[in-house]
């Protein structure tokens, strides 16, 4: 194998034409009219581990009883560039899926990034959010948490174990120690509470089950389950298994995208 040299100064050597795929640039490629629902909130995502996130998230509050948070959910293909329009753009800039606008106001809304769509809503709604000044910032502590060690998984792990082009050592071992790492973590926290914050389920659960406990379950990246030997982290599988049995999640795996148009 030829050895990489680094150039002095990087280029990217990629197709611009293509509407989807990665650059080293961001904004608008195409033109794009998104479609609007009656629902109060609107939301713009796919059935990813951050995807699904708010789909469960709404769900839970449709099961406490919250009428208001009635949504309509539309399918962004991020395999065809979707996330690259100009009005998904307008509301995430940084052109990631999940994306929620509020329109139940005089004035709507617009909400980007997972933990703050989470909380966004939880604030709006009271809703799986701690009361207790000492137990919410916990909680913020493992929402927070999610956000910068997941990448590691999904960016790292399960690209190079699953989705690059070829086995590489350093790499799988490199994000497949940081992964375990991150299991452990949550091992031996859920080992003294039955919730990520503490006795009760938020939305820091919601956040982390949707990667963590996907991983647990072997519906990530095939094979990977084995692999990182889940089993032996009989705490956090306890969890992965309780918070997949609850209604409200299993709807939101469940629910049906509605087509964006071309």
């Amino acid at each position: 194998m030829t050895e990489y040299v680094k150039p002095q100064v990087w280029s990217w050597e990629g197709e611009k034409d293509e509407r989807s795929g990665n650059r080293p640039t961001a904004g608008i490629r195409f033109e794009q009219v998104l479609p609007r629902g009656e629902q109060p909130l609107q939301v713009y995502s796919l059935g990813t581990p951050n995807g699904i996130k708010v789909a469960i998230m709404l769900e839970e509050l449709k099961e406490l009883g919250v009428t208001e948070a009635g949504y309509d959910l539309f399918l962004i293909n991020i395999g065809k560039g979707d996330q690259f329009g100009s009005d998904f753009v307008g509301i995430n800039p940084n052109s990631k899926i999940p994306a929620l606008v509020d329109q139940s106001g005089d004035e709507e809304v617009k909400v980007f990034e997972l933990a703050h769509i989470l909380l966004y809503l939880a604030e709006k709604y009271d809703k799986l959010l701690p009361k207790a000044v000492h137990t919410k910032i916990e909680m913020m502590n493992w929402l927070f948490w999610q956000t910068g060690a997941a990448p590691f998984v999904g960016g790292g792990f399960g690209h190079f174990f699953h989705y690059a082009p070829t086995a590489q050592e350093y790499p799988i071992n490199r994000y497949t120690m940081e992964t375990k790492r991150q299991l452990d973590l949550l091992n031996q926290l859920l080992a003294g509470r039955p919730y990520i914050a503490g006795d009760d389920y938020s939305i820091a659960d919601i956040a982390i089950w949707s990667w963590y406990g996907r991983l647990v379950e072997g519906k990530l990246y095939p094979g990977s389950a084995t692999f990182l030997d889940v089993n032996s982290y009989k705490h956090l599988k306890a969890w992965t298994e309780k918070i997949a049995a609850r209604p409200a999640v299993q709807r939101g795996l469940a629910v049906e995208y509605k087509s964006i148009g071309k």
